[in-house]
């Protein structure tokens, strides 16, 4: 697996908001503020493999998740406040069932899980921004 984790941004701010896109080959995690931010990827170790499900087996024809992946990626969102998960996929609800399974405090910080496509870097920090942007507003104020 490789990251390139960093949570905090230039003379040590950190940052409150963080959203991941996730599939089967690589998280792209952005830890941002509204003016600042930082992007990490994780890569899963091993690309998962296109299974045939053949005709009276038992199994479900899919290869189970990486749990070393989706703990990296875990970890990687763990400084966050507020989470918001994304991808193309199930890895992200995978992802999802992983945190509760591990990291409760974590859990309580996903905000939303949605849908998203192949988007670019820039594409999903907007997202996010102006997911965050809308959601702030109707969380109570500290």
């Amino acid at each position: 697996m490789s990251s390139t984790a960093k949570t905090e941004g230039e003379g040590g701010a950190r940052f409150d908001h963080a959203v991941v896109w996730i599939d089967h080959h690589v998280a792209r995690i952005v830890n941002f503020d509204r003016d600042h931010s930082t992007m990490t990827h994780v890569q899963a170790p091993h690309a998962p493999r296109h299974l045939h499900h053949k005709a009276n087996s038992i199994d479900s024809g899919h290869a189970p998740e990486d749990q070393a992946y989706l703990h990296e990626v875990a970890r990687a969102l763990s400084d966050a406040e507020a989470v918001l998960i994304t991808g193309p996929a199930s890895e992200k609800l995978e992802l999802v069932k992983h945190i509760e399974r591990h990291d409760p405090t974590l859990r309580r910080k996903v905000v939303a899980v949605q849908a998203m496509d192949h988007p670019t870097d820039g594409e999903l920090l907007a997202h996010a921004r102006e997911f965050f942007r809308a959601a702030d507003r109707l969380r109570p104020q500290r």
